[in-house]
């Protein structure tokens, strides 16, 4: 008897920790894989926000952003009614996007993530339009192409449906171009 209850302590033992080992394995998975698809979104949904901010590209965002935020970020609603500097003064033909992911958590289970990011966009290709001249030189708009602000973002996703959406964006802090 005394050696049964050892082999059944022995087996017991052993498959729990197993169970525990498997448990963090499948965690850590399920971890990385909203990791993944959550810099994926961030990265293209903020590349196609400058896009259509600074190129008035018609790009439909609601892969990127849930509908709400669309109808209420600034920088959006600007574009989108012609206010927009880069848009009015020039001829943007391309700019070099960048992320940085600061800080991120998000449970497996759950279907929010909090993430805080940097965003930078440190080259802008384009030039003032001819059209343009005497009307940028009346608002004394420069000739060169304005800098990006790069701001740090606390960003709010959700998970709908089975696909992450950017649901808010708060400014942290704008960052003073060098």
């Amino acid at each position: 008897m005394k050696y049964l209850r050892r082999l059944v302590w022995y087996l017991t033992s052993r498959l729990l920790i197993l169970f525990c080992v498997l448990g963090l394995m499948t965690m850590a998975f399920y971890f990385s894989m909203n990791a993944t698809n959550i810099y994926i979104i961030l990265k293209d949904g903020m590349a196609k926000r400058a896009q259509v901010v600074m190129m008035g590209a018609e790009e439909d965002l609601s892969a990127y952003f849930s509908p709400a935020y669309l109808e209420r970020d600034p920088l959006l609603i600007e574009a989108r009614s012609g206010q927009s500097a880069y848009q009015r003064f020039y001829a943007i033909t391309g700019f070099d996007h960048r992320i940085s992911l600061d800080s991120f958590w998000c449970w497996p289970w759950e279907d929010t993530a909090r993430v805080t990011i940097t965003e930078r966009i440190p080259a802008i290709d384009g030039k003032l339009k001819s059209s343009a001249r005497e009307e940028a030189a009346a608002a004394g708009v420069s000739l060169t192409t304005p800098k990006w602000q790069a701001t740090q973002y606390n960003v709010l996703l959700s998970r709908e449906n089975g696909q992450w959406r950017i649901r808010n964006l708060t400014t942290v802090k704008v960052i003073e171009n060098p």
